[in-house]
């Protein structure tokens, strides 16, 4: 396949020429997320030809993701992301290894994902992966390039950069939580503009060119084309060394625990537990039961005085991913007995219909 044809109008700017290009086929970039972010970074990155791309990313396709995540077709609907990311790679440019990982991300398998790639692509919408994702970085010491969104505004730096500051320096209180897109929101514009701001920050690096956003942190607004780039310094007093990251992230104590629907039957108006439902209040389809409560996700750690730290507490929402974020948070506020219902409302309202 002749190579300088593919790439032929990057490869004329002096900038990158045959050797910016053989940089490029040699680089190994990792991608957690291949949701909204990830869906416009992926395209980008293999197009410009970086030689191998991993895609990390546990969650199927839905009909809501469409309007954002423009890589997948209709007719992917229930099928992985990464596997679906994959294709259009292969589709795109065969000439670049694609290696699609369906299992999420944790402490168990970050540190030898991450040693095996060069750059390290944070398209995630949990904040507790990207402390993960931070932390993972710093003992395997790769860069990581950052991206948020919140409604119409979206966030780009690059942590740990030549060993620059890190996500922590910029965020240090971990137990701060936003919404989702899921839950505040997000029109397809705002993601695809974050990503491809991504994508750059990836290629500067591989290619040693232009200022990288190390230490500084871009805020765009797609409403009036407004951004503001703002320094942020290395804090010197965060250290994460190997023992803390096993003792945080390989706690037997803060992993989440998953139960069947069915599993939950007998627990249904019973004293003993709560059934805690994390959507938004005009989410279908509507549950309610005697010993239940309807907490969405974004107000959880603001109304955590409702829930009593000593009871048995199963946590649902429409599927079982936010159910997985309000474990994690109430772990961090000494909750013990927590667990997620696998499938969420949408399993049970089915096991409540066969039950009648």
């Amino acid at each position: 396949m002749n190579t300088t044809a593919r790439y032929n109008r990057q490869m004329i700017l002096p900038e990158i020429g045959e050797a910016g290009q053989h940089k490029l086929s040699k680089a190994k970039v990792l991608v957690i997320g291949a949701g909204g972010l990830g869906a416009s970074i992926l395209p980008y990155l293999a197009a410009a030809g970086v030689g191998k791309i991993g895609i990390v990313d546990d969650d199927v396709i839905e009909i809501s993701n469409l309007h954002r995540q423009v890589i997948y077709k209709s007719s992917a609907v229930g099928k992985y992301k990464a596997e679906e990311a994959k294709l259009m790679i292969v589709e795109l440019n065969p000439l670049v290894k694609v290696n699609a990982i369906t299992e999420k991300l944790s402490g168990k398998n970050a540190i030898s994902l991450f040693e095996s790639y060069d750059i390290i692509v944070d398209a995630t919408d949990n904040i507790a992966i990207k402390y993960l994702i931070n932390d993972a970085c710093l003992i395997t010491n790769k860069p990581m390039v950052y991206g948020s969104i919140f409604r119409f505004q979206g966030q780009v730096s690059v942590f740990n950069y030549q060993n620059g500051p890190t996500y922590r320096c910029l965020y240090p209180d971990e137990n701060t939580q936003s919404a989702s897109c899921e839950d505040a929101g997000v029109i397809g514009i705002t993601v695809g503009i974050i990503g491809m701001l991504q994508a750059n920050e990836v290629i500067k690096m591989i290619l040693e060119m232009g200022e990288v956003l190390s230490g500084k942190i871009l805020v765009y607004n797609i409403l009036n084309n407004e951004q503001q780039k703002y320094d942020f310094d290395k804090n010197t007093n965060v250290i994460i060394d190997s023992e803390s990251f096993q003792k945080k992230y390989n706690n037997i104590e803060n992993e989440i625990e998953e139960v069947l629907a069915e599993e939950i039957l007998t627990k249904i108006d019973s004293d003993e537990a709560l059934l805690l439902d994390v959507r938004n209040h005009d989410e279908e389809p509507k549950i309610s039961f005697k010993n239940g409560i309807q907490i969405p996700l974004m107000n959880l750690e603001n109304e955590i005085e409702k829930l009593n730290p000593g009871q048995e507490i199963y946590i649902f929402c429409q599927s079982g991913i936010r159910s997985k974020m309000a474990v994690e948070l109430l772990k961090k506020h000494q909750f013990k007995n927590v667990k997620s219902i696998a499938g969420g409302a949408l399993a049970m309202k089915q096991l409540l219909k066969e039950e009648v």
